[in-house]
């Protein structure tokens, strides 16, 4: 694929159903996939989750989830900056039903697999939020659906926010060979940034180069629902323009029998790992909400 195939700037990946639909077919790959839905005040979304796993994450709004006559409530949130939120996990071959009496905007996030698990509901008291990085490289992580805090048979998903003027995705590193050291993943990123204080409409950037052996070239100027694919390469940094915040929601999958996260950093960049344990974090970051004791 064209580096322009796979940045897909607002409303590119639009159809009838979806403000943004990216399935294994039209990105050109195996596994990952994501769709984004708005469900007006008092609306429904009825669909089947067929081939693929899914994990309804809330954008903005709150839902009821209904998957073959059972029903789970997710309180969501008022948008992305807002904090981490509950989510629902869709197992394949089931048909679903969003309901949203105020409306809203809903992410599904989805990883192919012939492996059918229970339909659950995760709770955003169980989302481990961590603090990664530190300086201008400081960034919050959700990881509501790593291997380590949610158990799925594909999908690897997670929520990033970096604080305007500060990297995320840096070092650059990549997953795209199987090997001790890492694990052969497609990444989906879906991105929203904040506005300015009288609305102006933010932005910020994402690269994306080229691996031993794997041909990619990537940068492009990010506003709010841009999607990037990121099917090898080394990928990094995402950098968020000062006076504006920058999220993104990463969906990962891929074909290794174990579902891991592994990466290896870029070799001219892993050195700046090494310099934060001399500086502070971002205060804008700190201190993380201590979900579970609220």
């Amino acid at each position: 694929m064209t580096a322009s195939q796979l940045y897909l700037p607002a409303g590119q990946a639009t159809t009838a159903e979806y403000d943004t639909q990216v399935t294994p077919e039209s990105a050109g790959w195996g596994y990952s996939s994501l769709r984004v839905v708005t469900v007006p005040v008092a609306g429904t979304h009825t669909f089947s989750t067929g081939s693929d796993e899914v994990i309804v994450v809330p954008l903005e709004g709150s839902a009821t989830i209904e998957v073959d006559g059972s029903f789970v409530d997710l309180d969501g949130r008022v948008d992305v900056f807002a904090g981490p939120t509950d989510f629902a996990y869709l197992p394949i071959d089931s048909v679903v039903t969003i309901s949203a009496a105020n409306g809203g905007r809903f992410a599904l996030a989805g990883a192919r697999t012939d492996r059918k698990l229970p339909f659950r509901y995760g709770p955003v008291a169980d989302v481990p939020v961590e603090l990664r990085g530190a300086g201008s490289c400081s960034r919050q992580v959700r990881n509501f659906a790593t291997p380590e805090a949610f158990p799925a048979a594909k999908i690897i998903a997670c929520e990033v926010i970096t604080p305007g003027g500060n990297w995320s995705s840096y070092p650059a590193h990549k997953h795209d060979e199987q090997s001790e050291s890492e694990a052969e993943l497609e990444e989906i990123y879906y991105f929203e940034i904040s506005s300015g204080p009288n609305g102006e409409p933010g932005f910020g950037y994402h690269r994306t180069s080229s691996s031993p052996n794997k041909e990619i070239d990537i940068l492009e100027e990010v506003r709010t629902r841009d999607t990037v694919l990121v099917p090898h390469g080394w990928h990094g940094p995402c950098v968020a323009a000062p006076g504006f915040d920058m999220y993104y929601l990463n969906v990962m999958a891929g074909p290794a029998k174990e579902r891991a996260w592994l990466i290896s950093d870029h070799p001219d960049q892993g050195w700046v790992r090494g310099t934060w344990a001399d500086q502070a974090v971002d205060p804008r970051l700190t201190p993380i909400p201590d979900l579970k004791g609220s």
